[in-house]
């Protein structure tokens, strides 16, 4: 029997991890694609700009519904275009999203990325608020 940590700590050693300067330079290009991988609550309590919530429990069966890829009605033309493109992966704090990297690429994906440390990485370094889907914002608690 693992625990979810040890598992974690296997994939870890074969997945492409990225620092939190690292998403901040793809970010710059508006075609990156970042996908949150945490829950739906979590999501609303605050998220990065531009990024699609798919949790982690439905990720392989909803990504080919991303919307850089909604022209294509075939499942698996969709996939093909995603498979080739650099996917950038975002949780918590880096546990789902190292699995889910690992997921992504016995798929078939070539340029899966995930966020070392997570959105508690995220809102240390950056001391940015959280985009909320109605409109407000969630402090990250940086002082002034």
């Amino acid at each position: 029997m693992k625990t979810a940590q040890q598992l974690v700590g296997e994939v870890k050693p074969t997945i492409n991890e990225v620092s939190i300067e690292q998403l901040q330079q793809a970010l710059n290009d508006h075609h990156t694609i970042l996908i949150d991988v945490r829950e739906q609550n979590e999501f609303a309590n605050g998220h990065i700009d531009r990024a699609v919530n798919y949790p982690r429990g439905v990720l392989e069966f909803r990504i080919h519904q991303h919307p850089s890829v909604t022209q294509l009605c075939d499942t698996e033309q969709a996939l093909q275009e995603l498979a080739n493109k650099p996917v950038y992966l975002i949780c918590q704090s880096g546990g789902r999203s190292a699995l889910s990297a690992e997921a992504l690429t016995r798929m078939g994906f070539n340029q899966v990325k995930s966020v070392a440390g997570g959105m508690q990485a995220w809102t240390t370094a950056t001391c940015q608020s959280l985009n909320k889907p109605n409109g407000g914002t969630d402090p990250t608690g940086c002082l002034p």
